[in-house]
């Protein structure tokens, strides 16, 4: 008789341990995606915000380097993009979603 009674109980067991098998993997996925987020997308959202505002408060005369690699001096602030001279008498419009604040001046404000 306790045998069988073992043999009944072995299924129930194997199929889901203490939590159940579908409480387990549901909780595993949470917590994958919760780390994936605090790993991946929370940094990345985080410096994205801060390039925006970086971007929006840069001014004329500031220097900068495009997505390109050109430098330059800003010389015309735009709605959505800079007027940026590079040498003289040369100036070029670029949009404000590909321009970086010049390393110079980065290392002069801290």
């Amino acid at each position: 008789m306790n045998l069988f009674l073992l043999q009944a109980a072995a299924p129930e067991a194997a199929k889901g341990g203490l939590m159940g098998g579908s409480w387990g993997t549901i909780i595993m996925m949470v917590v994958l995606i919760l780390i994936f987020w605090l790993f991946f997308i929370r940094p990345q959202s985080k410096r994205q915000k801060e390039l925006q505002r970086k971007r929006e408060a840069m001014t004329e005369g500031d220097k900068v380097i495009t997505a390109g690699g050109i430098h330059g001096k800003i010389s015309k602030v735009l709605d959505k993009e800079f007027v940026i001279e590079i040498a003289k008498d040369v100036q070029i419009r670029v949009d404000k979603s590909s321009v970086y604040a010049a390393g110079e001046d980065v290392a002069a404000q801290k």
